[in-house]
């Protein structure tokens, strides 16, 4: 049986547009896009993902994959892929910014670590609440859902010509306070029992001049942070539970646009 040339082309590319859109989403998206993931394992996945997702699609365009069309339909699935990496990623941010502000208020914004993740400096608190945030992410089902919306986004939005419009990305930045409106919601009651607890350090200063506060007041403002720490975490399970289904909703939302 010989084979011509288009009809290779068309089997090629069948399976070259969903490997484009599941590496590009592979590459942004918390957990597999972390930076201690060696890309070699996220090439395998995104493989095996495009091997598994791609038979049970409709058939797709017949365009040349090295042709301007192909090209374009190329970095149109890398922007739809790294536009659900971006939002997705939200989640794991929520948490990193909401650590900052807990770091400022127990006096550890200078205690700075390489975030793995994404490969910045952020406060030794901040690392803590992502790594807290990635094991609640796994416990939710977090991977299997990302891999079950990837293979949706394909119904949503089929692979062809047309793609994400200029409205999308204007909606993606209004997505993004979600990520600040979860972070004030982890950080809320760590940052006001602090504020009081330095407002009361502030009274006994007054009251006591002669009294070294500041021997006294940092360690019992890191102590104090770390014990609201503590008790204030069983709230973060229902609040990046709810966060995830918002995420997902939204990115269903976004691809099912006209």
């Amino acid at each position: 049986m010989i084979l011509s040339l288009a009809e290779v082309m068309g089997w090629v590319g069948s399976y070259v547009w969903v490997l484009v859109r599941v590496a590009a989403l592979l590459m942004v998206v918390p957990i597999f896009g972390a930076r201690g993931v060696p890309k070699r394992w996220r090439i395998l996945a995104a493989l095996v993902f495009s091997l598994i997702i791609a038979p049970t699609l409709p058939p797709v365009p017949t365009i040349d994959p090295l042709s301007v069309a192909g090209i374009l339909l190329v970095a149109q699935q890398i922007i739809i892929g790294v536009t659900m990496g971006f939002v997705l990623g939200l989640i794991v941010s929520s948490f990193v910014v909401a650590g900052e502000s807990m770091a400022l208020g127990m006096g550890l914004g200078f205690a700075q670590t390489v975030d793995p993740q994404n490969g910045v400096s952020v406060p030794i608190v901040s690392q803590f609440l992502t790594v807290v945030a990635t094991l609640l992410f796994i416990s939710l089902d977090g991977p299997a859902l990302i891999v079950k919306m990837l293979a949706d986004s394909f119904v949503w939005l089929p692979i062809a010509p047309v793609g994400l419009s200029p409205e999308t990305f204007w909606r993606v930045v209004g997505f993004g306070q979600s990520m600040f409106i979860n972070a004030i919601l982890i950080a809320l009651p760590v940052i006001i029992s602090l504020l009081m607890v330095n407002l009361a350090m502030g009274v006994i200063t007054r009251a006591a001049p002669q009294l070294n506060i500041f021997s006294i007041g940092f360690p019992a403002t890191l102590l104090i942070g770390f014990f609201l720490i503590l008790v204030s975490s069983p709230t973060w399970v229902p609040i990046l539970e709810h966060f995830l289904q918002q995420t997902l909703q939204f990115i269903s939302d976004l691809l099912r646009q006209p």
